[in-house]
């Protein structure tokens, strides 16, 4: 068998790179390599935002939508240092309009999710794929790679079948089938080990309805570990637990005991559950955090679980498999055309989604060591903590978690792990207990540190294509000129004083077109606090000029105590 392009795994980020490389360049022969037969359960059922705009991409979006998914407002949390419940929401509730579903994707669903059944959700997207014209190949496995020192000459089949292609895409999971044969390590920059045990229940009751389909998942933690609630149609929900692998194996219980354990300790869950009946179909596997040491390599990519994988409490894998599905689609369609440099383009590939991975990974390691509630393991997160290099107060924290990322994992965009830079800080202080204070609240100088940068490109994506954006570099730092970013470097190249910062950077703003001015003023703050953390501008205060007024920003709508009539 011989095609352009070879897919191993239907998954999310082989279903996306199937999808994408097929809209855009349609002569494209893809072959799609599936070892499971669809439909079949999978976990990772919650989604972020930012996978809507993928499947939108896709043109898949609508089929999602009538599939009745719940829509994800966002999630329920007992966690940090207080046993009292707060949400962090996409869109704050009493801002979300209930219109009839299916619903299109414009408007507040742009800034939603969805919380979807694995098995139906999947099986939509292959389908897809199918019906743009990727052959897909169910219940087949490759048995065995053929290579050539960095270059694969083709895969054998279970069925001894060969197949021949140009561009090799791994997207097999945790099986890694090209990453182990291309021999490539993997590190767990953590000190987390822990594994999920989850099982499916039919008509446990929803914690929250909000709208037409709306709700929050529920993230509840234990004194020894976590569970999570989420709903993924009208009668089925996902509820899982993880807890650490040494405390498990410590317990000496099966995975049914301490499953049933975990539920019956949480009063939230065993409320929503009482009523409901278990499938009995109880699931385990390990969620150790990894990332791969390279995800390309002379003709092949690792997408998806295969190249790194996150811990679940930020609901992060499939985001990272949709964009690496992406990322890897545009790279090969790149490659294609023979416009750049294909060392250039491969090094972009693998910085940028190691880099998500790596952010994800780091977070992830915040979330538990800042836990308060952890009561029999405050050693083992103050472990995490240190091997982080972590200091638990408000600002250093914060400090650590935003170096690098702000600037550079979302170009353009003051985002990191979906969290604008008032959300991290307002999940810092909620954690710490400590007010976290803001740089440009307390000066009002700013200059711009351009001593020891170098100007290099990076990879924008955009409708099918990728171009060259100027990057400036110090060090391993990165700051793409693009965005919001890029119109507040061009102010610091000519103004200093923070009120004609603002309003150079305002200008600017509107005559791109922008139609809500005054929102800009928040973004232009946030994205001058994320540069002042990463050490691109230097902050000093001259006492004959005014301070910004900087009030709490919107987050709060958005991220506050929980105001449900909850157990």
């Amino acid at each position: 068998m011989k095609c352009d392009v070879a897919i191993i795994g239907g998954g999310p980020a082989g279903v996306t790179a199937g999808s994408l490389l097929k809209r855009y360049r349609p002569s494209l022969d893809v072959v799609i390599l599936e070892r499971e037969t669809f439909p079949r359960d999978h976990v990772g059922e919650s989604q972020l935002p930012a996978i809507s705009e993928v499947l939108e991409e896709m043109g898949a979006w609508d089929k999602i939508e009538a599939a009745n998914f719940p829509i994800k407002i966002g999630a329920t949390y007992k966690w940090g240092r207080t046993k009292d419940l707060w949400d962090f929401e996409f869109l704050a509730t009493e801002d979300f309009i209930n219109v009839p579903r299916p619903g299109k994707f414009a408007g507040q669903r742009r800034a939603l999710a969805f919380q979807v059944d694995r098995s139906i959700y999947d099986k939509i997207l292959l389908d897809h794929t199918k019906e743009l014209g990727c052959r897909v190949f169910e219940g087949t496995k490759v048995s065995r790679v053929l290579r050539t020192d960095d270059r694969i000459d083709g895969l054998e089949l279970e069925n001894g079948e060969m197949v021949e292609a140009r561009h090799f895409l791994d997207c097999s999971g945790d099986s890694g089938i090209l990453r182990r044969a291309m021999g490539v390590e993997v590190d767990s920059p953590t000190k987390l080990r822990n594994i999920a045990i989850w099982d499916y229940w039919q008509d446990a009751q929803w914690a929250v309805t909000i709208g037409s389909g709306g709700t929050r998942i529920q993230i509840m933690s234990l004194g020894w570990g976590w569970l999570w609630f989420i709903p993924i149609s009208e009668s089925r929900t996902s509820v899982g637990l993880v807890v650490p692998a040494e405390y498990y194996k410590q317990t000496g219980k099966t995975t049914e005991q301490i499953y049933a354990d975990a539920i019956a300790e949480e009063p939230m869950i065993s409320s929503l559950v009482k009523n409901a009946t278990r499938e009995n179909g109880l699931q385990a596997t390990r969620d150790w955090s990894f990332i791969a040491d390279r995800l390309v390599g002379e003709n092949w990519f690792l997408a998806g679980d295969t190249c790194g994988f996150a811990d679940p409490i930020l609901s992060a894998g499939m985001t990272l498999a949709h964009a690496a599905g992406r990322r890897a689609a545009y790279t090969i369609l790149a490659l294609e055309r023979g416009k750049h440099d294909p060392a250039w383009l491969k090094e972009q590939y693998n910085t940028w989604q190691r880099k998500q991975i790596w952010h994800h990974i780091r977070f992830a390691d915040y979330w538990y060591s800042a836990n308060g509630i952890f009561t029999d393991l405050k050693e083992y997160c103050s472990e995490i903590a240190a091997g982080a290099g972590l200091k638990l107060d408000a600002n250093e924290a914060f400090r650590w978690l935003s170096t690098g990322g702000f600037t550079s994992e979302t170009p353009g965009r003051a985002r990191a792990i979906t969290y604008a830079v008032g959300g991290v800080k307002f999940i810092t202080q909620l954690f710490s207990g400590e007010p976290v204070t803001w740089e440009v609240a307390k000066n009002n100088r700013f200059k711009l540190k351009k001593a020891g940068t170098e100007v290099v490109q990076f990879a924008h994506l955009e409708n099918g294509r990728i171009e060259a954006v100027k990057c400036l570099k110090k060090g391993e730092k990165l700051l793409p000129l693009e965005g919001l970013f890029a119109i507040v470097v061009s102010a610091l190249e000519t103004e200093t004083d923070a009120e004609k910062v603002l309003n150079r950077c305002l200008e600017i703003f509107q005559r791109q077109g922008a139609k809500n001015v005054s929102a800009g003023y928040l973004m232009f703050m946030e994205v001058l606090e994320a540069l002042i953390y990463d050490g691109w501008v230097e902050a000093s205060l001259n006492d004959k000029r005014p301070l910004l007024p900087m009030e709490t920003p919107d987050e709060m709508r958005t991220m506050h105590p929980n105001r449900d009539n909850l157990v």
